[in-house]
C-alpha cells in the first residue's frame, strides 16, 4: 500500500506519518515553507520525501504520477488565521486551487482524505454535528476549507474517487510550526514572567491533541466510507470544549505554575467566535475512533518538552 502524505513535515503529519510508515510505504510530500525538520533527514526514517509546491499543477501531477499513491492524505495548507487575512489570495492559491491541483492527479479508485476545519461552521453555542449543524465560515481560511470541501465532493461524485472530508478542530501538543495559543502561553511562561500577554480569553474551543488527531486521520485513511457514500464527513475533535481561561486554569493546577494574565488589544482578532465544539458520535460510528489522551496530559506533555519551531513569537490567534 502506497499513502502520500501532503503537508506531512508539518504538526500533524508529522506524527500521522510515523503512525502509517509502520503500515505502509509513505512519501512526504511538502513545500517545506520552515526548513527541514531534523526528523525528516533521518536515513532510518522508513519513508520517502519529496519537496513539491502544490500551487504548481504541473509538479503536482508528476509527484502523484511517479508515486501511484493507493491512498492521499492532504494536510497541506495556510492556516494560521492571520497570514490567511494577511494574504488571502496565497491563502486560495494554497487551500483550494492546490487541493483542486490534487484531486485533478488522482485516478479512479484512490483514496482522497480532506483535511477541512472546523471554521467552515457558522458559530453556534451547542457542538457542531456534520449533517445537522449550519455551515457559514467567520474568515477566509474557513472560506477556503468550505471551498475546499465542495470540489472533493464533485471529483469523488465524477472521478469515482473514495473521498473523506475531515473537519479537524484545534490541535494543541508539543512540536506546533504556528504561534496559535499553546504556543503563545508557553513561550511567554517558559521566559519565568510573573505574567503574560494575551488577547481574547473568553472564546471556547474544542482542544484535540496532536496524537489523536493523527490518530483520527490513520483511522479515517485505512478505513472506508459505508457503502454508497462517494465521499464521508466527520468532525475530529475532542469532544469538549475549553475557554482560554480554563486553559490557563488548568496550567495553574496541573504544572504549579503562579502567573496573572494582562490582555493585550494587538492580540485580539477584529472577529472571533465565541465557541466552537465537535460532535464527535459520527467518527465513532463510521471509522472506530476514539480520543485518547486529556487536556492535562496534553498541556504536562507540551510543557515538558515544547519542540516548537524557533520562529514562534508567542502570539495568540
Amino acid at each position: 500500500m502506497r499513502i502520500m502524505v501532503t503537508g506531512g513535515a508539518g504538526f500533524v503529519g508529522k506524527q500521522l506519518v510515523s503512525i502509517l510508515s509502520a503500515k505502509a510505504d509513505v512519501l512526504v510530500a511538502d513545500l517545506l515553507r520552515y526548513g527541514m525538520p531534523d526528523w525528516l533527514e533521518r536515513a532510518d526514517s522508513g519513508f520517502r520525501l519529496q519537496q513539491v509546491d502544490i500551487r504548481d499543477p504541473a509538479a503536482t501531477r508528476a509527484v502523484v504520477e511517479e508515486f501511484q499513491p493507493d491512498i492521499v492524505v492532504h494536510l497541506a495548507a495556510i492556516h494560521y488565521i492571520p497570514e490567511c487575512d494577511a494574504d488571502p489570495a496565497n491563502a486560495v492559491a494554497t487551500n483550494v486551487a492546490g487541493t483542486v491541483n490534487l484531486l485533478a492527479s488522482c485516478p479512479a479508485g484512490t483514496r482522497f482524505v480532506f483535511a477541512s476545519s472546523g471554521a467552515v461552521y457558522t458559530p453556534d453555542e451547542a457542538d457542531h454535528r456534520e449533517f445537522e449543524s449550519t455551515v457559514g465560515p467567520a474568515d477566509i481560511y474557513g472560506i477556503t476549507k468550505l471551498q475546499g470541501e465542495a470540489y472533493v465532493r464533485a471529483f469523488a461524485a465524477d472521478r469515482g474517487i473514495s473521498a473523506a472530508i475531515v473537519r479537524l478542530f484545534n490541535v494543541i501538543g508539543p512540536g506546533e510550526t504556528n504561534p496559535h495559543l499553546l504556543p503563545a502561553i508557553v513561550a511567554q511562561l517558559r521566559e519565568g514572567p510573573e505574567s503574560i500577554s494575551l488577547g481574547n480569553i473568553w472564546p471556547k474551543r474544542d482542544y484535540i491533541d496532536v496524537l489523536d488527531a493523527a490518530n483520527g486521520f490513520a483511522s479515517v485513511a485505512l478505513g472506508t466510507n459505508p457503502e454508497g457514500v462517494a465521499c464521508e464527513t466527520v468532525n475530529l475533535g475532542s469532544g469538549r470544549q475549553y475557554s482560554v481561561d480554563e486553559i490557563l486554569s488548568r496550567m495553574r493546577s496541573v504544572l504549579g505554575l503562579e502567573f496573572e494574565v494582562r490582555q493585550d488589544p494587538s492580540r485580539m482578532r477584529a472577529v472571533d467566535r465565541p465557541f466552537l465544539g465537535a460532535d464527535i458520535t459520527h467518527i465513532g460510528e463510521v471509522f472506530g475512533w476514539r480520543p485518547a489522551h486529556d487536556l492535562d496530559e496534553t498541556l504536562t506533555r507540551t510543557w515538558a518538552n515544547p519542540e516548537f519551531l524557533p520562529a514562534l513569537e508567542g502570539r495568540l490567534t
